[in-house]
């Protein structure tokens, strides 16, 4: 049985390009712009550094929230499993809560694909893919990050895969605020 244009769809923005956030921003202001309830949950990124997305979310009426506690060579692996223990419960009441028209949950993918040490129990993949499938009829769910998995990618509506052909970090170009920040 297919899906019809009222139900909720899963998307995916994966891949080792730039854009995959920028284009679940993208999509949430155009969400919020019919008056759909919005909710951005990032993995990875943490509260303690600032992003231009979270105040042009703001701006807007959107919930943007940082579960992460940045890039994982910069804390322990215990500290990152805490962190994922503690994000993911969120997550799944986000879109198990049927309150969001749109729930982003950005980096996921990123964080499912750590393999330096264990997250499984803390961020079970089987629970994500159970979430997708189960989430609510109208609930549409965007999942951004580098390394998405097979499953994630079969369980998804739509996959969109960004590729890189020129990046300036190859040349020593740093974030660059409104960019990147």
């Amino acid at each position: 049985m297919g899906k019809n244009k009222r139900d909720g769809l899963t998307l995916v923005y994966t891949g080792d390009g730039k854009g995959k956030t920028t284009a679940a921003v993208g999509l949430a202001v155009r969400a919020a712009g019919r008056d759909f309830n919005v909710k951005m949950l990032q993995f990875i990124k943490s509260p303690r550094r600032t992003y231009g997305e979270k105040y042009s979310l703001e701006k807007l009426g959107i919930e943007m929230v940082q579960l992460g506690i940045g890039f994982t060579w910069l804390k322990t692996p215990e500290e990152h499993r805490e962190a994922l223990k503690k994000a993911w419960p969120i997550a799944k009441e986000a879109v198990m809560s049927g309150e969001y028209d749109l729930v982003i949950l950005d980096e996921l993918n990123n964080a499912l694909a750590i393999d330096s040490f264990p997250i499984d129990d803390a961020l079970p993949l089987n629970e994500v893919i159970d979430l997708i499938k189960n989430k609510p009829k109208h609930v549409h769910l965007v999942i951004t990050g580098r390394d998405a998995k097979q499953e994630i990618r079969d369980a998804a509506d739509l996959v969109s895969v960004v590729d890189v052909e020129k990046h300036y970090y190859d040349e020593g170009v740093n974030a660059v605020k409104g960019i990147e920040l």
